[in-house]
């Protein structure tokens, strides 16, 4: 992997979550002397642009903050009407794509494929089709951005994302380098998967040199950054949202009832949530939990002394 050279492509754009393994990303490049001016950053914002389900509220101000503090370009996309209205798609097409281009109006993309039925959650499973959000609401929703401007089309791409081999057995064995999925002859793509052979040690350790302010989620107890209430989620913690957040738990368990699969077969959210413990982290600071929940973020990015979130080394719920 050391033989890539970010440095010799026209733009590095970064699949960027906010959490720890895109930022240990981030940081990374920046060692290897990549020019801030070349890195973009690229978030998918799961919910669209509506009311928040089923991510962490806070996370587009929390990537914000970070982009302003390493003077980095960000840019969203997201899946017209977001998870909502993906899930209760019944006879309409997959919505269109949008996102966000540098110095010109939202580009668009797709919406007009032969309608289709979901009415269900996505469930945990290693097959995407399954687990339909991972595509339909972040894979697809890149691939489309890139394809979708021409400024792609001139120079060379590196397309940088934030898996480790360390979270299952099914990421070891990803390629860390490979032609990206729009790589053709119209674009000249690649995807480098950087920090792919890292411990989860080795990505605090270089946040901590930085001394940069993990995401609210993981001082709050969640070991991992996807979605708030993400399919994988563990009993402690749909019982630490049932707690914080009633109102959201309460209309997801409303739906998966509705539809009458759970999205982990074995138990509803409700029964995991009867099963778990809530995070003590989380019961401890409301105040953080309050901010994790809104839109604003009003944190300093550095955190000074920096200390070791109590997420951190903590279950492994996530994708396998």
């Amino acid at each position: 992997m050391n033989r890539v050279d970010p440095c010799a492509y026209d733009r590095v754009v970064i699949a960027f979550s906010g959490g720890k393994d895109s930022l240990g990303a981030l940081l990374y490049l920046l060692d290897l002397g990549v020019a801030p001016k070349a890195i973009e950053l690229h978030h998918h914002l799961v919910d669209g642009r509506g009311p928040v389900l089923m991510d962490w509220p806070i996370t587009p101000a929390y990537v914000a903050a970070l982009a302003d503090h390493f003077g980095l370009a960000l840019f969203h996309s997201w899946r017209d009407g977001g998870f909502r209205q993906e899930m209760d798609r019944d006879g309409v097409p997959t919505a269109r794509i949008l996102f966000e281009q540098a110095g010109a109006p939202l580009g668009r993309a797709g919406g007009a494929g032969p309608p289709g039925v979901r009415r269900r959650f996505p469930q945990v499973s290693a097959d995407l089709s399954v687990r339909w959000c991972s595509p339909a609401l972040k894979i697809d929703v890149l691939a489309a951005a890139l394809r979708g401007q021409t400024r792609f089309e001139t120079g060379r791409t590196l397309v940088v994302t934030g898996e480790r081999a360390e979270e299952s057995p099914a990421r070891a064995r990803y390629r860390p380098f490979e032609p990206h999925r729009t790589d053709s002859g119209r674009r000249r793509v690649d995807h480098w998967r950087p920090v792919l052979d890292w411990t989860e040690t080795r990505v605090w350790d270089r946040i901590a040199a930085a001394m940069i302010r993990p995401h609210p989620a993981y001082s709050l107890g969640w070991s991992r950054l996807s979605c708030r209430c993400c399919i994988f989620g563990s009993p402690a913690q749909w019982a630490t949202i049932r707690v914080l957040y009633p109102a959201i738990f309460a209309e997801i368990a409303a739906r998966e009832a509705a539809s009458g699969r759970t999205i982990q077969r074995a138990a509803s959210v409700v029964a995991l949530a009867n099963r778990g413990v809530p995070h003590p982290a989380a019961l401890a600071q409301p105040e953080l939990a309050a901010l994790a929940a809104g839109e604003a973020w009003t944190l300093p990015v550095i955190a000074r002394p920096w200390a070791l979130p109590a997420g951190a080394f903590g279950e492994s719920a996530g994708p396998s």
